[in-house]
């Protein structure tokens, strides 16, 4: 009797440890989501209203990888499954940590949504009634969305023949690029957040990729020129801004006295894969044409902008490249010589419709005027 009475005050003292480690498990949870996203608010003429304040994109590799693999084949069985909803539901349960359990949950959550899909109703839609009881799904879902809403889409590819002979082809797929043209090695690590001394203390706000002068530089995403020129501190660069204005790409320290495509100026529109600039190491110098950097080496960064008044300002988004690098290493724009030139220009040509749609008319005088 006695030793019955001991076994159920153990059994019981089991079961207090589960539920206090359950409970402890779900507050760490709550606690990461708030160190991954800083939501603030703001008062306008509807009342308070929540914005995204600070981002930590830190999605590895793998998880993009699996989530981009998920939303093709969904794509292919008839279906849609938004490669940027798995991943922030993935996100809004597990703090914006994708560990091995997150990873096993999020499998599973993309074959439930896959399971349900039917007619009318698809895998994203699974997935957006199931995120409706996670507090910071919607926030997830914005801010990953700003990342990675341009990569992903319907496109037309040139693809070459047996005799090399080229035609086009519609594709559901990767439509971004990395920043560095196939057949040209590089190496990389992540440095973000590192400590920069130049002009003031100041953490690194890109990913350096180091590789050889003359490196073809890559647009990532199709976009507009919205800066071009030197900066003292990033030399000869280009600003891109996405066509729907949240992604602004910064890629700097370009080659001294040749640093961009001959025919590139502010306002122009170019396509994702299309070479833009070619890596050097200047920089460091209120003088133009000066390489005052060290490492031979492309820096390239990301700013989100949720709001215009971010741009410019000491609010700036700028989040971590090097997962995104890794990922996109998978697709490379191939490249080739441009005879009796210092250019490079790509083999095979895509048709984006987002660039599409901003090529202006010849025939337009203001070739130079952004997209509205």
């Amino acid at each position: 009797m006695r030793f019955r009475k001991y076994r159920i005050l153990l059994l019981l003292e089991l079961l207090l440890i589960v539920i206090l480690i359950g409970i402890r498990e779900k507050d760490q949870r709550e606690a990461a989501v708030s160190d991954s996203i800083e939501i603030g608010t703001v008062n306008t003429a509807e009342g308070k209203k929540d914005y995204i304040k600070w981002v930590d994109f830190s999605v590895p590799c793998e998880a993009l990888e699996y989530a981009c693999e998920q939303d093709i084949k969904a794509h292919g069985a008839g279906t849609e499954l938004d490669w940027v909803s798995l991943l922030a539901h993935t996100a809004s349960k597990w703090g914006g940590k994708f560990e091995k359990k997150a990873m096993r949950e999020m499998e599973k959550t993309a074959e439930a949504a896959m399971e349900h899909a039917d007619g009318g109703y698809t895998a994203t839609d699974f997935i957006e009634e199931s995120g409706k009881e996670l507090k910071y799904y919607p926030y997830y879902k914005e801010a990953y969305g700003a990342v990675l809403s341009g990569m992903l889409g319907t496109y037309e590819a040139q693809t070459e023949d047996e005799n090399g002979a080229a035609a086009w082809h519609r594709v559901y797929g990767l439509k971004a690029y990395s920043p560095i043209a196939a057949g040209f090695d590089y190496s990389d690590y992540d440095d973000f957040g590192a400590a920069r001394s130049y002009g003031y203390s100041r953490p690194h706000l890109g990913h350096d990729m180091m590789g050889q002068i003359g490196t073809p530089i890559i647009a990532v995403e199709s976009g507009y020129v919205e800066a071009l020129g030197w900066n003292q501190y990033g030399g000869w660069r280009i600003g891109i801004r996405s066509f729907d204005k949240k992604r602004y790409y910064y890629y700097a320290h370009l080659r001294q006295n040749y640093p961009y495509q001959s025919d590139l100026k502010e306002g122009s529109v170019v396509t994702a894969g299309q070479v833009i600039g070619y890596m050097g190491h200047t920089g460091y110098s209120t003088a133009e044409n000066v390489n005052n950097i060290e490492t031979v080496h492309l820096h390239w960064g990301l700013e989100l902008i949720f709001d215009e008044a971010q741009k410019d300002s000491d609010s700036e988004i700028w989040i971590d490249c090097y997962q995104l690098s890794r990922f996109l290493r998978r697709h490379r724009s191939r490249v080739v010589k441009v005879d009796g030139t210092k250019e490079w220009e790509r083999v095979l040509q895509i048709r984006d419709p987002a660039a599409e749609a901003h090529i202006p008319d010849p025939s337009d005088d203001q070739l130079t005027k952004p997209p509205e």
